[in-house]
């Protein structure tokens, strides 16, 4: 038995890349969710990095100090 090759147009493969595409969204919508997820607490992130850089140093006991008069 000898294996045989399949011609698919590229608007066919366009076709069932979609329909694929569109059945994982579906029956896995928890990828999708934490892809989401993931990229707003990315963003999130940033921009705390960002302010953080403009914003005066602390010192780690100044920290400390503050983490224990919370206790």
């Amino acid at each position: 038995m000898s294996a045989g090759t399949i011609t698919i147009t590229p608007e066919d493969l366009k076709v069932m890349m979609k329909e694929t595409f569109i059945e994982v969204l579906k029956e896995r919508k928890d990828l999708l969710e934490d892809a989401v997820i993931e990229a707003i607490e990315d963003i999130g992130l940033a921009r705390a990095m960002a302010e953080g850089i403009k914003t005066p140093s602390v010192s780690e006991a100044e920290i400390f100090k503050v983490l224990d008069e919370m206790k």
